[in-house]
């Protein structure tokens, strides 16, 4: 028996039903977006190796694949070996993320671009994950990005654009949990964990919802015994509040699950965005405060977001401000902030609607009927607005309308010998 020929691990195929879902979710996201003011633009898949591994992708850093030089020579292979460093054998790499090449983007076109800059990036990118269940080493990430915009209204435009998309994509129950970098270094800082810490510190509290509290005060106890055990009573605190529909976006309510004087501007700053929000989301979709929202990558400064949906285990989407990552490139700090719907997951969500407007006809021919004619009566559907699909008849006809039907077409019409006009056909419901 010959072996299945797959695509590489981590990577997949799509079939026309899978595509069209695809397409159907990327037309509802880039609209949305782009009648919130929001510019597509595009970049290379690959970046040079060196900004992709300059500290700016945290852990993903370690996850990027490399592209070797071109013309290597036997020396540089075996200085590699030598030095028990092949990556010098790389100059590009794959981008694992779409933040990173924003950033260099920016800085590359700064001057052709408006002081508050407003960007659509909705692109593959690529990361040497271990394949898995909703883990893949390509996938698409929906981005959207305001640069130069310090205040929170850069926050609230990317709040309600992602709202607004999630809403049209039919995603009910959607929760934007809402956190401040300032209130967790404030909380570490309260707890007694030392500066150089609370990196460390984070990564573990992070894990609070696949450990629970008692796994994660085992772990920081490992850094600072006592701060760990003050840090526990915080987090048993604030769990109850996390139920239901968690924590308002208020600084009353902000405060009453937070030490006294942690963090005030921390607070100050989620009181504004959730002012700013209430009352002017879409229906289904809802923002509250989460105080154990970490999110990973090391270059949040602010402002960080998560989207949760009943129909996921996982966030479906996520991101945060990330002022100072752009200044790396520019040598003076532009504050950025950035929020990205995950894709993948959001598809697997979606259903597709019925189809509306003109309908798909598959046109099914015997062997007697003349090319020229299948080819006038396939044109001038298409003038009309149709979409067509030539099909030979087969003695299995229950196989080809069940096909044609799992491709999104609505109708059919048996064409023969003789038939010179659409008027000639009969158009009848695939259903029927």
């Amino acid at each position: 028996m010959a072996n299945p020929v797959n695509p590489p691990r981590g990577m997949r195929d799509f079939l026309p039903a899978d595509k069209a879902r695809r397409e159907h979710a990327l037309g509802i996201i880039k609209g949305v977006y782009r009648s919130h003011g929001f510019d597509e633009i595009e970049t290379p898949m690959v970046e040079d190796y060196a900004r992709l591994h300059s500290g700016l992708g945290g852990d993903n850093e370690k996850l990027s694949f490399s592209i070797l030089k071109r013309g290597i020579t036997e020396e540089a292979l075996a200085a590699a070996a030598a030095a028990g460093d092949v990556e010098q054998l790389a100059d590009l790499g794959l981008r694992f993320d779409l933040t990173v090449p924003l950033t260099r983007f920016y800085a590359s076109h700064r001057a052709e671009l408006p002081p508050v800059f407003r960007s659509i990036q909705i692109a593959p990118v690529w990361r040497a994950e271990r394949p898995q269940k909703g883990r893949y080493r390509q996938f698409v990430q929906a981005d959207i990005d305001v640069i130069g915009e310090p205040g929170i209204l850069a926050e609230i435009e990317l709040v309600t654009a992602t709202s607004q998309a999630l809403a049209e994509l039919g995603l009910a129950g959607c929760v934007i949990r809402v956190n401040d970098r300032r209130i967790l270094f404030g909380l570490l800082g309260h707890c007694g964990f030392e500066p150089e810490t609370h990196d460390r510190a984070l990564i573990t509290v992070d894990k609070l919802d696949k450990i629970g509290t008692e796994g994660v005060v085992s772990e920081l106890r490992e850094i600072d015994p006592a701060a760990a055990e003050r840090m526990g009573e915080i987090l048993a605190g604030v769990e109850p509040a996390l139920t239901g529909n968690g924590i308002p976006l208020t600084g009353k309510a902000i405060a009453a699950v937070l030490p006294a004087g942690a963090a005030e501007d921390g607070i100050a700053n989620l009181a504004e965005l959730g002012a700013a929000l209430d009352g002017v989301l879409p229906a289904g979709v809802s923002v509250c405060f989460d105080p154990t929202l970490v999110r990973g990558m090391g270059y949040y400064t602010g402002t960080i977001f998560e989207v949760a949906h009943p129909g996921s285990g996982s966030s479906v989407g996520g991101g945060g401000r990330y002022d100072g990552m752009v200044g790396r490139f520019l040598g003076q700090d532009v504050p950025a902030v950035g929020f990205s719907i995950g894709f993948e997951r959001v598809v697997d969500l979606l259903t597709l609607p019925e189809a509306t407007g003109p309908e798909s006809v598959a046109l099914v021919y015997d062997t007697d009927v003349a090319y020229s004619q299948l080819v006038a009566l396939k044109r001038e559907l298409v003038a009309r607005g149709h979409r067509v699909r030539l099909e030979k008849r087969q003695k299995n006809m229950k196989t080809l309308l069940a096909r044609v039907s799992a491709d999104g077409f609505t109708s059919i019409a048996n064409v023969r010998a003789g038939m010179d006009s659409v008027a000639d056909l009969e158009l009848r419901p695939l259903s029927a």
